[in-house]
This record gives C-alpha cells, structure tokens and sequence, in this order.
C-alpha cells in the first residue's frame, strides 16, 4: 500500500519539515492500563483537556486484565483482555484494533500528559507518514494528588530526576536527527505516536514479549529497518507518576534489565545488541547468492563470504542447499528484516575482506555527502551489490527520487568462481 499522504525526506532528516504546521487529522490515543484507577482518571482527565480538536480525537483504554472493571467516561472506549500476567504489547495491539485514527498516540495509565502533548507529538507523523516520535516522558511523585488537577502543577510540587542516559542521548543525537541503527534504545513506548499506515508497515508489538520492558525497543528497531524517520519531541512533555527504574531498588533493576536485554539479543540483530560471537535468530546482513552453476562453486563463494562477514545469513539457491546443512548461517530464504542486502549474481570469492566490509559498514551507518543524502547502495566492480533496505523500501514507496546516493568502487578483493573450482586447492590454501 503506498503512503497515504505526504512526502519522503532523505535518511532521517526530519529537520525539513521543521517549520511546517501540523495537518488535522484523526488521533487514536490508546492509553495501556492494570489495575491503576486513580492514575488512569488523571491521564484521561488531561486528555479531554489536550489543544488538538476534541472531535478528532479517539481515546480507547485498553485493559491488561485488571481484578476490577475499569471506569471510563462517556466517549472513552475501553476493551480488555484476560488477565495472564504482564502482556503490554499485546494489549496495545489490542487498542489499535479497536481504534480508527489515521494517527496513533501511546501512553500509558500512569503517564498523563500536558495539554499540548498530542498536537507537538503528532505534527510530524501527520506530515511525514513514517515519522515515528517521542515525546519527554519526565517523572513526578503523583500520589495522593487530585487527578482533577492540571498535571504540570501537580508534578511542580514533587518532581522526581530524569533519566540522564535518556537526556544525554537526546541531546547527542539532536533530538534524534541523527538516529542510527541503536536509536530505538531511545524510543519509550509510553510516550510514542506514529501514523497508522505505518504501524501496520511494522507491524504490531511483538506480543512475546510476556514480561517489563523491551517490546518498545524491539518495535522501534523494526520500525527503523521498515524506514522509520525518528524524531524526539522535547516539548511534547508527559509526566510518569513515580521514578524510572534507575531510581528504583538495585538489584531488583539490574535482574529486569537482564532479563530484557537477554530477550533483545534474540530479537535485534545490531551490533552492540546481539551476541558478539554466538549465532543470534536475527542478523544484519544477509548474502544472496542468486546462482551457482554447482555445489563446488557454491561452497567456495559462501565460505569466503562467511569468512568475511561471520554474522551474515547467507541465502543460496535451494538445489545446493543440502551442501551447507551443518551451517544454520545458510539458509533457503532470506530475513527480510536485515538491514543490508548483499547481492552475487554469480559465484565470488572473497579474497581480500577490506573492501567488502568497508561497503556493508558505510550503508549501515547511512553517512551523509554535502547534499545531505545519506548512502544508500555500493556497487562493487560490477560483480557485488551491497544495498540498504531502509534506502530499497523507501525507494519503492517515493520513488528513485527517495534521496539515497549510489557509489561505485573497484572490487579488488573480489573473484569470480570458476563453474568448476579446484575445491581441494581452496581449502588446502594453494589455489
């Protein structure tokens, strides 16, 4: 389905828009709660009070099986599921289905925000289909105040630390204007919208994941291979009732972090979140070989490509599959969530890594040239084609003129296989 309005920008450059007012449009607010009435009043209290027109605004409560019904005013719809332990994506998921916003707004129950949040966080998805934004999810000890209360007054009274970590990140990246491939870590569920043509381009919440923390971040990581432009809103401010977990018990944050963490390295496959060494579901790179005119000249092109790049998966033609079964790197299909594509027509043999390393680390990062637009493919010598897949969707939903460069660079590192190859010289290291 191609977008269904607005334009593309190059990379993530969310800045060129940055002037532009929002466009109206339908806003559905899905608010995730268990068992928290006062705070869940608070928050859907600030919501009737929010700047962006009320009659284009959809508020769907969506209950992880709180013991009790929760209360919602008239015009709230609230949907719910059984109660079987700590299952935040999918009853997200659950929100979206029953809301119709052509925009999506998420908060939590115990983070209610001030009354400009929804129209500074949705501004850019509503002008930039695959803008994904977050907003600035500050803390307050809300206890015992009166939800009727304008939040930001009450939060004045007993504000608690920001997260440093999370500011500095902001601040680093220019609010996220210069995201890259672990930038997710910097996209908090509660407090994130996006369009809702885009989210179903994601996908749902991956509602495996059954305890705290982390489906946010594997969401916003396939959303970032999908094509997602990232985008901090600092001013669209929401206030948590209660610390972040830094400010909570030690030990009892270090187990939660490590079990989110273990769960990520499965499910992400960047580098500074998957294993160093170990085989990881998810990878970054897939190889393609299109062809091989036999399993002799299949076996030399992918063991000289996994020797340059251990971590890739390599996609091969199904008639030489059987070759590399003891090598679950090797595979019949390929992961359509890699962040780099690289293409062999036919077989190569990779005799020296420089070049073809240097290729899939330049589209990985994106670098920008003095046009600002971010690198999107490498053709080597002709033979190999390293492509990003962020550049290819991007490409397929605007156009060539998407903005992605292409580069052309030599292939000396790089041989073609002979459709019959001297096996017992490759391996022996004399030919």
């Amino acid at each position: 389905m191609p977008p269904p309005w607005g334009r593309g920008v190059p990379g993530n450059r969310w800045d060129l828009v940055a002037a532009q007012p929002a466009v109206e449009r339908t806003v559905s607010v899905v608010v995730a709660h268990y068992d928290q009435p006062e705070q869940l009043a608070r928050t859907l209290t600030a919501l009737r009070r929010q700047t962006w027109p009320q009659d284009l605004l959809e508020i769907v409560v969506a209950d992880d099986g709180s013991p009790r019904t929760p209360v919602v005013p008239d015009g709230v719809r609230l949907v719910r599921q059984d109660d079987r332990g700590f299952r935040l994506a999918a009853v997200r998921n659950l929100g979206v289905t029953a809301s119709s916003g052509d925009l999506l707004c998420f908060l939590d129950a115990d983070t209610a925000p001030e009354p400009t949040y929804v129209e500074r966080l949705v501004r850019l998805p509503s002008l930039l289909p695959e803008a994904v934004t977050v907003g600035r999810r500050r803390h307050a000890d809300l206890a015992g105040t009166d939800p009727a209360e304008q939040v930001a007054a009450a939060a004045a009274r007993h504000p608690l630390p920001e997260p440093s970590w999370l500011a500095d990140a902001y601040r680093r990246s220019r609010n996220l204007l210069d995201a890259d491939d672990r930038s997710y870590r910097f996209v908090i569920g509660a407090v994130t919208a996006c369009s809702r043509w885009f989210f179903d381009r994601v996908g749902g919440f991956d509602e495996t994941f059954e305890s705290y923390g982390g489906e946010d971040w594997e969401w916003a990581s396939r959303a970032w291979t999908t094509g997602a432009v990232l985008a901090h809103v600092d001013d669209a401010v929401a206030w948590h009732d209660g610390p972040e977990w830094a400010g909570r018990d030690e030990a009892e944050a270090r187990r939660r972090k490590n079990a989110e963490t273990l769960t990520l390295a499965g499910s992400i496959g960047v580098a500074g979140s998957r294993p160093h060494a170990l085989i990881a579901p998810r990878t970054d790179v897939v190889v393609e070989l299109a062809s091989a005119a036999g399993p002799a000249a299949a076996f030399v092109a992918v063991d000289s490509m996994l020797a340059a790049l251990p971590q890739a998966r390599v996609v091969v033609p199904r008639e030489v599959l059987d070759v590399f079964a003891a090598d679950p790197r090797v595979v019949a299909e390929a992961d359509e969530r890699a962040r780099v594509t690289v293409l062999v027509p036919t077989p190569q043999r990779v005799t020296d890594p420089v070049g073809l390393r240097a290729a899939v680390a330049d589209v990985l990062a994106e670098p920008v040239d003095a046009s600002g637009a971010p690198l999107g493919t490498v053709d080597l010598g002709g033979v190999v084609t390293v492509s990003s897949g962020r550049a290819r969707l991007r490409e397929r939903r605007w156009g060539e003129d998407a903005g992605w460069r292409r580069e052309a660079r030599p292939a000396p590192g790089l041989l073609p296989v002979p459709d019959e190859p001297d096996l017992e010289a490759y391996l022996g290291g004399w030919g």
